[in-house]
């Protein structure tokens, strides 16, 4: 990314407020008159043990989730379907008529995209929309933005995907293992993937000393998503690790799955950095919303790092070399569990 991909983007053009970059979610574009497009992108998925309908609303609510760190709700999407050869009329109708379904629930008008089956593709990923909304520049928060002494808010919890979705897709064995209602439970979170709530009731605030960033918590977790929103912001964020909420039904399913909560997919969860003043408030706002959130850090100068606070003592963390979820998904897909 940073060799090839970054130095690498076509055209400069002025009205480019922010460009791809580490940790950002969107990019923005000056459209004049103290307007701004917002855009962000990001693959569909098709997976055959969730069904076509969660699938559908799983993608919708994935894309989503980026755009919502800007503080704007979606208003329009493009899609791109690359799908398999194999995959019925009938099946795609179903996913279509789902994903249709949850963006007329959320506002979004679908405007383009493309539609193909190509020979040799068998994986889960059938494509990627785009997800774009027109707002006041001045209302529009990126995740670059965080400032020193900032306060660190983590809505919900850690592994909320990993929660849902294992327990979904392997439904059988957690029942098994784990007993009925862990299963029951863990697989509702799957409902709770989106940051679209978490994003709006945050940035309900007026003022100037509000919220000044957000990130989605995706791919490596919750700590991955510190580290990224402090590089974006060229900060380092002292981390209290006990603040970061892990439910028994997460805890139940990252150890019957081999899994460090804290680095394994996270969607549903959102950072948020505002005037440390401010944070009650802001916290307050959420859970008004139906949102749990607590204060899980600070930013501090970009030379400390990113940390976790363990003892009174400062432990550096570094991000891992991949996300723990798919070694557990490939292994029990191995081991024949369903």
């Amino acid at each position: 990314m940073q060799n090839v991909i970054y130095p690498n983007l076509g055209a400069k053009r002025k009205e480019i407020l922010i460009g791809p970059a580490a940790g950002l979610d969107t990019c923005v574009i000056d459209l004049g008159k103290d307007l701004v497009l917002v855009a962000s992108t990001d693959p569909i998925s098709l997976i055959p043990e969730l069904g076509a309908e969660e699938s559908a609303w799983m993608s919708v609510n994935l894309l989503v989730n980026d755009i919502s760190t800007s503080g704007l709700a979606p208003q329009y999407m493009l899609v791109d379907l690359n799908l398999p050869q194999n995959l019925s009329n009938e099946t795609l109708e179903r996913y279509w008529r789902a994903l249709s379904r949850e963006c007329s629930a959320l506002g979004i008008s679908i405007v383009g995209g493309n539609t193909g089956k190509f020979e040799g593709l068998e994986l889960t990923i059938i494509g990627s929309g785009t997800t774009l909304a027109v707002g006041k520049r001045l209302k529009v928060v990126v995740s670059s933005g965080a400032k020193l002494g900032d306060s660190v808010i983590l809505t919900k919890g850690a592994a909320i995907s990993t929660t849902g979705l294992l327990s979904k897709i392997f439904s059988n064995v957690v029942r098994q293992k784990l007993g009925e209602r862990i299963q029951s439970k863990a697989a509702d979170y799957f409902r709770n993937i989106s940051v679209l709530n978490d994003a709006m009731h945050a940035t309900s605030l007026d003022g100037e000393e509000g919220v000044t960033a957000m990130h989605d918590v995706a791919e490596g977790g919750v700590l991955t998503c510190m580290m990224e929103l402090a590089g974006a912001s060229s900060l380092g964020m002292r981390v209290f690790e006990s603040n970061i909420p892990i439910s028994d039904e997460t805890a139940s399913i990252c150890r019957l799955f081999q899994i460090d909560p804290y680095w394994s997919l996270g969607e549903g969860a959102l950072l948020i950095t505002c005037n440390p003043k401010r944070a009650p408030t802001v916290v307050s706002k959420l859970e008004e919303g139906g949102v749990h959130a607590s204060v899980c850090g600070e930013m501090v100068e970009r030379r400390e790092g990113v940390f976790v606070v363990q003892n009174d003592k400062k432990v550096p963390i570094a991000r891992p070399v991949g996300d723990p979820y798919w070694n557990a998904y490939y292994s029990a897909v191995a081991k024949k569990w369903d």
